[in-house]
């Protein structure tokens, strides 16, 4: 039996302050400002052109966050706040949390998208805002290294030679895959600001002659070519439903007889109220897109067999499925 809230955690839930709280510290760049020394709330108010009384009251919240700490009439860093909240620091995760930050706005408006079914945003903040999106982007792929070499052994991609990662960022998957992979080739497509980032990657990791980079928009330029997989990581759910449909169509038109297409999403179960976080997502996907929607791995199981895919299956509940692209006898056309 699942365990009921009690009053003091519905009071919990409910309480935004600290989010706001911690997002404007970040935003401010308090932790860089106390990276060399500790300092008064005066001192970083000089130095940050803040009110030094408002400031004061945000640094005693961050002292009881644990994210600072206070000796006498000075501030420091706690080893979390020097790790992670440091621009300068090289595990530095503020990009993320400025993201969303930025989306405060959207969400304020959650109410008006509940009663009209309209989202507040017409453009995500990847397209108003480059720079950040392309901040934020360089955070997950960090983040996304520890993840990518285990994802590539449970996919078990031995003897393909020719992957296009569809919207693959900046190329942490296709790394990740070729490392463990020696005989794989990866396409990596995505739009022209994101591949920068890509690019650089790829070079550091010592993989350009294996790493391609095809510039374009997903939903709208072609794959160009044929190949044995394509792989399709978070990019479902910025897209409604008929439109990811049709992705599945377009990536099985482009793949091989005999080819794979991998998803790696979000997905809800069947019920759509698990797992927890992804309800959560879910809701975020919709004041922050202009059509994006969380789905189950069924719907996507479903698109798959409409496209013609066979053997299609769950390979990890609620994050990956795959389907199988029917092999053809030898000498018919391969599409």
């Amino acid at each position: 039996m699942v365990r009921e809230l009690s009053l003091a955690e519905i009071f919990q839930l409910g309480y935004y302050w600290e989010t706001k709280i911690l997002l404007t510290a970040v935003k401010l760049d308090i932790f860089s400002a106390l990276r060399d020394q500790p300092r008064t709330a005066l001192e970083l108010a000089e130095s940050l052109q803040l009110d030094d009384s408002a400031l004061r009251l945000l640094l005693h919240a961050l002292v009881a966050m644990r994210v600072l700490r206070k000796e006498g009439d000075r501030f420091s860093n706690t080893s979390v706040g020097q790790q992670y909240l440091v621009r300068t620091s090289p595990d530095y995760v503020g990009h993320l949390l400025i993201l969303h930050d930025a989306e405060w706005a959207n969400w304020g408006r959650l109410e008006d998208a509940i009663r009209t079914g309209k989202s507040p945003a017409t453009q995500h903040v990847f397209a108003t805002n480059p720079e950040l999106g392309a901040q934020v982007l360089a955070v997950l792929d960090r983040i996304g290294q520890a993840s990518g070499p285990h994802l590539a052994k449970r996919l078990k991609l031995s003897g393909i030679t020719r992957m296009l990662d569809v919207g693959g960022g900046a190329a942490t998957n296709a790394i990740a895959f070729c490392r463990e992979y020696p005989e794989l080739e990866v396409t990596v497509l995505d739009l022209p600001a994101t591949l920068g980032l890509a690019k650089e990657a790829v070079r550091r990791a010592g993989l350009t002659e294996r790493i391609h980079l095809l510039p374009g928009d997903f939903l709208t330029d072609s794959f160009q070519g044929r190949y044995e997989m394509i792989f399709m990581s978070d990019i479902l759910h910025y897209q409604a439903p008929p439109t990811n449909a049709w992705l599945v169509r377009k990536a099985y038109d482009h793949l091989e007889s005999g080819g794979r297409l991998v998803v790696k999403d979000r997905f809800l179960d069947p019920s759509r109220t698990s797992p927890a976080w992804t309800t959560a997502f879910a809701v975020h996907i919709l004041v922050n897109t202009e059509h994006g929607q969380c789905v189950t791995s069924e719907e996507v199981q479903e698109w798959m067999r409409q496209a013609g895919f066979t053997a299609v299956e769950e390979l990890e509940p609620c994050a990956v499925v795959q389907g199988l692209k029917p092999s053809k006898p030898e000498g018919q056309d391969h599409g």
